[in-house]
This record gives structure tokens, C-alpha cells and sequence, in this order.
């Protein structure tokens, strides 16, 4: 794509406002070429991007085309998409309630109704939403963990699950035939339709479901403080009533309770990273917290840190906090009676193997997918409309997202939060604190040490090198790291997994992903894949120790050797 081109037809163009071409000329030729060298794709989370004006920008522009295709792919699909409508909810970014009306909008021309909240909703609540409205579809307008410069665009099913690869193919083939996004027209229905208000019911239903989430909802919760908040995020509202009806002793961290879209009160938004837990720490230090958990932005995920036997306060990576979840909900469920018959847990093919292997002790199936919690959830609906098939019973990614009962089919972060909740509860009535309990959990299942690593490729020169890179190591896989030979290559590219030995066999049932996975022979791994939502490329490393200290020591030097060879120094 010619960014010159597409500058010169933008800033010709006579319907964009005086600020968009004031936005325009005061570009650098850096800023030109990233607004303008690609349209903004459809990634791992939907589409994101920065906002501003540009084909690869988030704005009114690119968010109006991308609704029309939305709506032509639903009214192709269902057919009464036009009376089912779509749920429209949105996060506390810039522009999140206007994109969310401009949806609206487009689609009601085009004859289909929609359903909107009166104020910002979280994105599990949307998940909800669509499928209690009997809805065709869903949209959420967010950038989830992503700086403040950032807005997104995340589309749902009538499962209120986000369209997988094959269901979105057909939409994105119609979004390439539109026109350009300053010059699609919404074709326009004979009949305009509304839209709908959404009512307290709504929340009234999810906050119930999620309340029933509980396995102990009988634990004395006196004495036990849990900070909160909600990163400036969608999910304050929801999961303060939930923490309320429920007894806990709870404590929000007032100054990122405000819907605000700069993160005026937060370092970062991301639970993933150590800024994003500075104030959240120092009001766990102030009131002496036994538990602080997160949520993101949208409420999708969480994050949770803890007070330890040393008097100190942890955090727990993605990986940790599911695999100590799992240890707690299976163990429970079988003690209780409540483990269904052939139960089932879905994780990704880049969380840590942890998690499985405490799943299989407990006779639990699992079953892996790319990453993206659209497949997890499509899972979910295979079976249940297959009308037979494994139950499930637990659903989480690396990357801080669980869902623990499916009346949504996304990730939750107020499900995850309230269990974290309940679980950290339980070890502490019984004397325990969480990284006693992690102790115990290794010396059980094995150290593990999990951690993801990324590398920045910013802009048109950077999407080629990274292009480059991961095309190199398709071609010639890593043969050995640190004299560590490497047993398997799962290419995910080219759908199959090359033995040492030679054998080669096909990857079945998972789609086509630019991801390669390396199996060393002492069962650490190595898997890299291009982000599907950021200018940016994943390293997911695991390795297996003595001890804690040795699988970090383990850890760290078969990433260093790894960056290195593949020229990240």
C-alpha cells in the first residue's frame, strides 16, 4: 500500500473536519508512513489501533466501514438479523461512546436494530448480554490493556462469542470490497430501525450469574480485606456490587474508580505489567490487605497480588494464579460432589503446561488452541450444540483470562476475581498464604517457570522485519539452545510438527497461525508468534527446575541464548 497515496487522498478529501486535516499536516513522515502504510487488520482481539485519522488508525472513518461490513456479514448470515439486532457496549477509552452510537447509527440505516447500555459496560457483560437478548451479534468497542492512545473494535457471534477465523472470513471478504473508508456509503434499508436501551435486567442477570459462581459462598469473610481496582476500566460498577452482595470486606482504590480516558491514576492499565500495581500495593500496605486483585480496562482480564509469609506482597503471573485456581476449583469440585461426568478444561497452546498437568490429576481432559479466547469459547459452543461431549469446566490464556461458567463465551475478570477471591479466602482460614500454597502445588506437580518476553517492531520497516525474522525461522528451526537439543517444532504456519527423529505429523483441528512452537529434549519450550493486536512479537518460555530458584536461573538463560541467536541482543 502507498502511504504517500493514501495521505495525499485523505488530506484532499472534503469531508474530513478542520481538525482531522489539522491532525494531518502536522505529521512527521514517521507518523505518515504508520497512519497510512496498511489499513488496521483484524488481530487476535479484533481490530485496534491508535487513534487518529489514517487507514491504519482507529476512527470514524475506519470504525464506519468496518460496521457496514459487519452488517452486510450478519444480514448474509442470519436471516432476521434485522429483528434479532446487535449489543453494542464499549470501555472508557477517547471516542468509545462515539464509536459506539456511530455504530448504532450505521446499523439501524441499515435496518437493523440495536441494543446499547446507557453508560460503559464491561466486555464479558456485552458477551452476556448478546446471547440474553437473543442477539445475532455483538460489538465492543475497546483497546482492553493497551495504552490510553489506543481504541479497538472487537466483533461477536450469536453465541456472544468472537467470530473465529473461519466465521470472519466472509466479513472480512466483504470489508476488502467496500470502498475506501471515505468513500463506503451505508446502503441504506427501506426501513430505518432503532435502537434499544438497554435495562437494569441485564445487569441484574449477569451479576446474579457471576455471584453464583461461588464453591464456598458459606466462608466467613470477616477480617479478610481484599483491595480493588478497576484500572480506570469498565468493570468497577459490576464487580463492586458483586463483592458487596456477597459480604467481602472490600476496599476500591478510589482514584482509578474514575471512568477516566487518560489513566490519569495508573502507570499502565495492563495487570501484566509491575507500573500498572504501584497505587493498588501502596493501598494494600496502608491497610494492611490480605488480597489486592485487577481488572483491565474492558473487564475481560485480571490480575492479583497477595501478602505473603514473609510479610511482603507478590504478584502472581497469568500462569501461576490459573494453575493455582485449578489445583483449588478441581480439588474442591471432586470433594463436594460438583465435578461433572467427563469434565473438560481449555487453555492455549502458549500457557504453561502446569495447568494440564494439574488438570489430568484430577481426571480432567484438556484441550489447546491458539491464542485468543474466541476459540475457547467456540469450543464451548461446539459441544453444546453438538448435544454431547466433554463438560466444561474451566477456560483460561496466560495472559491474566479465566472463565469459570460459561453465560459468557469471553474471558471475565469479575468471575476470575471473585474465585481468586474465595480461594486466597479458604487458604487463609486455614492458616495458609498463597505462596505457601504455590510451594506446596510445585513440590506436588513439579517448579515450573513460565514467562512471556516481547520484542517492539514499530511502523512499515517494522512489520518487514518482523515479517523477516519470523519467515527465517519457519525456513531453518532452531536446532538447539544452550546444548539443549530441541525435540519437536510445532509449525502452526505450515500445520505440521517435525520431529528430531524425522517423523513428521500433521496438526489437526487448529487453524492456520504464523506461530512455531520448540520442544526441547528437557521439556522446556520456546513459542514465538507475531501479535495479533500490537506491532510487537511474543516469546512464551518455559522451563522445568530442581526448584523455584533453578527454573528462573534455567529460565532466563535459554532466553537470553535464544535473543541472541536470533539477533534480539
Amino acid at each position: 500500500m502507498d502511504y504517500q497515496a493514501n495521505y495525499q487522498r485523505w488530506l484532499a478529501s472534503a469531508k474530513l473536519s478542520e481538525e482531522e486535516r489539522k491532525t494531518l499536516l502536522g505529521m512527521t513522515e514517521t507518523e505518515k508512513q504508520d497512519a497510512f502504510f496498511k489499513d488496521a487488520e483484524f488481530g487476535t482481539g479484533g481490530m485496534r489501533g491508535i487513534l487518529g485519522p489514517g487507514t491504519n488508525r482507529l476512527n470514524r472513518w475506519t470504525v464506519g466501514r468496518v460496521t457496514i461490513a459487519f452488517g452486510l456479514f450478519l444480514l448474509k448470515t442470519y436471516p432476521n438479523a434485522r429483528e434479532m439486532g446487535v449489543v453494542i457496549s464499549h470501555d472508557n477509552r477517547f471516542f468509545s461512546r462515539e464509536f459506539t452510537l456511530q455504530s448504532a447509527e450505521i446499523l439501524n440505516k441499515m435496518g437493523i436494530k440495536a441494543y446499547i447500555f446507557d453508560a460503559l459496560r464491561p466486555t464479558p457483560e456485552l458477551s452476556f448480554a448478546v446471547r440474553y437478548c437473543g442477539a445475532c451479534g455483538g460489538i465492543m468497542i475497546t483497546a482492553s490493556h493497551n495504552p490510553r492512545e489506543y481504541n479497538g473494535y472487537k466483533v461477536y457471534d450469536h453465541t456472544g462469542c468472537q467470530l473465529v477465523p473461519d466465521a470472519i472470513a466472509p466479513m472480512l471478504e466483504i470489508l476488502a470490497s467496500l470502498p475506501n473508508e471515505l468513500d463506503v456509503e451505508v446502503p441504506a434499508y427501506e426501513k430505518k430501525a432503532e435502537t434499544v436501551m438497554l435495562g437494569k435486567d441485564v445487569d441484574d442477570e449477569y451479576v446474579k450469574l457471576v455471584e453464583g459462581c461461588q464453591l464456598k459462598p458459606e466462608l466467613d469473610k470477616k477480617g479478610f480485606k481484599i483491595i480493588y481496582t478497576p484500572q480506570h476500566g469498565a468493570s468497577y460498577e459490576s464487580a463492586i456490587r458483586v463483592f458487596s452482595e456477597v459480604g467481602y470486606e472490600i476496599i476500591p482504590v478510589k482514584e482509578q474508580c474514575v471512568h477516566d480516558p487518560n489513566f490519569g491514576a495508573t502507570l499502565s492499565p495492563n495487570p501484566e505489567v509491575e507500573k500498572a500495581w504501584v497505587l493498588a500495593l501502596d493501598y494494600a500496605k496502608r491497610y494492611n490487605a490480605n488480597l489486592v486483585v485487577m481488572t483491565d480496562p474492558d473487564g475481560d482480564r485480571c490480575g492479583l497480588a497477595y501478602l505473603s509469609s514473609k510479610g511482603t506482597y507478590e504478584r502472581l503471573t497469568g500462569n501461576q494464579s490459573a494453575a493455582l485456581l485449578i489445583d483449588y476449583l478441581f480439588s474442591n469440585m471432586i470433594e463436594m460432589g460438583k465435578m461433572p461426568k467427563d469434565p473438560v478444561m481449555y487453555d492455549t497452546i502458549v500457557s504453561s503446561s502446569l495447568g494440564r498437568e494439574i488438570a489430568h490429576h484430577y481426571g480432567v481432559k484438556s484441550e489447546s488452541f491458539l491464542t485468543g479466547f474466541k476459540f475457547i469459547g467456540g469450543r464451548i459452543y461446539h459441544y453444546e450444540k453438538l448435544g454431547h461431549g466433554p463438560t466444561f469446566v474451566f477456560g483460561y490464556e496466560e495472559s491474566y483470562g479465566c472463565l469459570i461458567q460459561p453465560f459468557a463465551r469471553d474471558k471475565d475478570g469479575v468471575q476470575a476475581i471473585l474465585l481468586y477471591s474465595e480461594m486466597a479466602l479458604d487458604y487463609y482460614r486455614r492458616g495458609i498464604y498463597l505462596d505457601q500454597a504455590m510451594d506446596n502445588m510445585y513440590q506436588r506437580f513439579g517448579y515450573y517457570n513460565a514467562f512471556m518476553k516481547d520484542a517492539y517492531f514499530a511502523g512499515m520497516e517494522g512489520a518487514s522485519k518482523m515479517k523477516a525474522l519470523m519467515e527465517g525461522m519457519h525456513a531453518s528451526p532452531l536446532k538447539e539452545v544452550l546444548g539443549i537439543k530441541v525435540e519437536a517444532v510445532e509449525d502452526y504456519l505450515n500445520q505440521v510438527i517435525t520431529h528430531s527423529d524425522g517423523r513428521v505429523e500433521k496438526i489437526k483441528e487448529l487453524p492456520v497461525s504464523d506461530v512455531l512452537k520448540f520442544i526441547f529434549e528437557d521439556k522446556s519450550s520456546i513459542c514465538i508468534r507475531p501479535s495479533g493486536t500490537e506491532p510487537k512479537m511474543k516469546f512464551y518460555v518455559e522451563v522445568v527446575g530442581k526448584d523455584a530458584d533453578d527454573a528462573n536461573k534455567k529460565g532466563e538463560a535459554l532466553y537470553a541464548e535464544f535473543a541472541k541467536i536470533i539477533g534480539l541482543e
